[in-house]
């Protein structure tokens, strides 16, 4: 088996300084020699003028309703589009002038940055992800702290970042999830150059980088979108945020797959993670977009695989088997989890909390509990057409399932007993389904993490009532702290007792785990799988899974709650124990076959 030192070397490899561009047809792109191309989708508009650094000349309008122009400037000059009258920033900038997301746009060519390695990416079976948000993960909050706590990512066996997400939207704080402009990384927490530094070094720690990217609105202020291009938005159609965007129109498509090409081609991500992908509506198109996207991505040669995720409250795997994408998070897994170890079912738990040991037994088998939309019976958890136990990814907390408590609290706070936890982190994992893990619960990170925005105020009142009423009911309890205040982020921040013993056992144990998923379970992913999984209830809180692969299978059991009614038998020993599996309520045996 190869040292880890000795596999990133083959993934990545120096090379001269080189530079990566993907012109956009939105926005500002250098043509060489000084000269840049402006384009505006503003077909309702009357005129539009480019403001370059003070200096007004009018745009002209095509046929597509486009405005557009040809101007020389220096790089890292201001510039703004100015629609009838007023001035608004670049819709697809790649950097603002400063931190106001309304002012001018910098004029950012992206073939100034020099990368100096080649990155062949991972197979997604390799994948074990992180989920952080930049802001928070450090106490700095930046991209440049970041970097500093990637060399003992690595060491645990993190092989991917998922990065919530980065985009420049109103005030210095914020979940990321209410962009405005959607291309530009938020200067709060550094330079887009320092963005792409932390991607370059976590990568040569073997690290893959994954972004999650909102594609279903914009944010509610600062936002000149509605006035600019009110033919963006379907009136038609609703979301959550009021009317969808309309991805029938040719320019919206064009504008989202520039933004994704964009992000994967100049930030060298390994893929993206696409956000609530169920209110992404696009009812009248041939090819959906969501498929039209994937497919795109797929036809070009990056040099590395990229991974395309979804979040789809439906539990519709169309995009999965259609090829358009890699996979799906799978909260069936949680929503089990989570009302067995902590006796909680408020919500859209509630269905999962009548029966929560029978639903998991259901995920364990094939990523749902519930197989969604298309399947004819979806509440009888009928099989989601023999994807591959890797298209869907698991995890037991994420930022929406703590964030969104009125406390902020972990589930380490929460559950019974934290053996259960334990038990559940290795069956995490272990299991075939690719894992995340949320920052600090590789260690048993104990502290909050809260909902944190900076809004104006009337804003604020309005999203402190509507959390109130969405989650309060949930949880019962309407005393959140307040979102917009400072400290609610700060008190945000993980790895608050790094240096305990407690601290130390989460972190071995990850290890652990993750070094025996590298070793024996991953080459087994790799192999295919070979056939249905075979999971076994056997006690009221007990459940044993065999997961069939084409070069051996896996073996798990675990304990929940009881010990099983008949102790499980074996001929092997286990490859990792953790109680006694024949007479403790909470404890974990895997067994890991080969020929």
């Amino acid at each position: 088996m190869l040292d880890a030192g000795t596999a990133n070397a083959r993934r990545m490899t120096a090379a001269r300084p080189y530079a990566l561009h993907h012109p956009k047809a939105w926005g500002a792109e250098p043509l060489g020699q000084g000269r840049w191309r402006f384009a505006l989708w503003a077909p309702q508009a009357g005129t539009v003028d480019l403001d370059l650094g003070g200096a007004r000349q009018p745009m002209a309008r095509d046929a597509e309703g486009f405005w557009r122009a040809t101007a020389e400037a220096r790089a890292d000059a201001p510039y703004a589009f100015v629609v009838d009258g007023q001035a608004t920033p670049d819709p697809l900038a790649r950097a603002q002038m400063g931190t106001d997301v309304m002012g001018p746009s910098r004029l950012l060519d992206p073939r100034r940055h020099a990368w100096t390695s080649e990155w062949r990416g991972r197979p997604w079976e390799e994948a074990v992800l992180y989920e952080l948000h930049v802001g928070t993960f450090t106490p700095e909050g930046t991209w440049e702290a970041a970097t500093r706590r990637l060399p003992g990512l690595a060491a645990l066996g993190i092989t991917a970042l998922e990065l919530m997400p980065v985009p420049h939207g109103p005030g210095m704080r914020g979940w990321g999830y209410d962009g405005a402009l959607l291309l530009a990384p938020h200067p709060a927490y550094g330079s887009p150059e320092d963005m792409k530094r932390f991607v370059e070094e976590a990568q040569r720690h073997g690290i893959m980088v994954l972004l999650d990217l909102v594609m279903n609105h914009f944010a509610p202020q600062d936002s000149d979108m509605h006035r600019i291009a009110p033919g963006f938005f379907d009136p038609e159609q609703s979301s959550p945020w009021g009317a969808a965007i309309d991805f029938g129109q040719p320019a919206v498509r064009r504008f989202f797959l520039d933004l994704c090409l964009g992000w994967i081609t100049e930030y060298r991500l390994d893929g993206l993670r696409f956000d609530a992908v169920h209110e992404i509506r696009d009812p009248d198109s041939p090819v959906h977009f969501m498929e039209e996207l994937g497919h795109e991505v797929r036809a070009r040669d990056f040099g590395r695989p990229i991974h395309l995720v979804n979040e789809d409250a439906r539990n519709a795997p169309t995009l999965i088997r259609d090829g358009a994408s890699t996979a799906q998070w799978a909260d069936d897994f949680h929503h089990s989890m989570h009302p067995l170890l902590t006796g909680e079912g408020g919500g859209y738990m509630a269905e999962y909390a009548e029966n929560p040991v029978e639903k998991l037994r259901h995920v364990l088998g094939e990523g749902f509990a519930k197989p969604g939309d298309e399947a004819p019976e979806p509440e009888e958890g009928l099989p989601v057409f023999g994807l591959p136990w890797t298209a869907f990814v698991c995890h037991n907390q994420n930022h929406d399932q703590i964030g969104n408590r009125p406390d902020g609290a972990r589930l380490i706070n929460l559950v019974r007993d934290e053996r259960g936890l334990e038990v559940a982190h290795a069956l995490l994992l272990t299991s075939p389904f690719v894992p995340m893990l949320w920052m600090g619960e590789e260690e048993g990170e104990r502290g909050p993490f809260h909902y944190f925005c900076d809004v104006d105020e009337e804003l604020a009142e309005a999203i402190r009532e509507g959390r109130k009423e969405q989650f309060g009911k949930m949880f019962g309890s309407d005393d959140f702290p307040d979102p917009n205040d400072r400290r609610t982020m700060e008190e945000s921040r993980p790895f608050t007792d790094s240096g305990s013993e407690h601290a130390r056992h989460w972190r071995d144990l990850t290890r652990r785990l993750l070094a025996l998923r590298h070793e024996r379970i991953v080459p087994l992913l790799k192999s295919g799988r070979a056939g249905p999984a075979r999971i076994e209830r056997r006690g009221p809180a007990a459940l044993s899974a065999t997961w069939p692969f084409h070069d051996g299978f896996v073996v798990a059991h675990a304990n929940l709650g009881t010990p099983p009614d008949e102790p499980p038998t074996r001929t092997e020993p286990h490859d990792i124990a953790l109680g006694d599996i024949a007479r403790d309520p909470y404890a974990f045996a895997l067994l890991v076959s080969r020929p």
